[in-house]
């Protein structure tokens, strides 16, 4: 089992020390790089000052965009499977 080991992260101009684990530490950093981003187009697009607010409209804009992704491959193994289904009744009426 791995130990976790701090990560200093840079959001909005600011350090935090998050614990991960080794294995870990490249997810977290990449997250990190994409919340930063995704507050810095906020502030710059709204002007907004209040961290807080800059963070849960970031939050909520990450969140919709997962929800979306996960909609969207839902979507994707509902028309696999439908044509998987569809791909054995004609192999089943080919070799009848």
């Amino acid at each position: 089992m791995s130990a976790e080991n701090p990560v200093a992260v840079n959001i909005l101009d600011r350090e935090y020390l998050i614990g991960c684990k080794p294995e870990e530490r490249a997810g977290l950093l990449a997250a990190a790089s994409l919340l930063d981003t995704k507050m810095r187009e906020i502030r710059n697009a709204s002007r907004a000052t209040s961290l807080d607010r800059i963070a849960v409209m970031a939050a909520l804009n990450i969140t919709h965009e997962l929800l979306q992704a996960r909609s969207d491959g839902d979507a994707i193994r509902g028309v696999q499977m439908r044509l998987q289904g569809l791909d054995e009744k004609l192999g089943s009426a080919l070799n009848d």
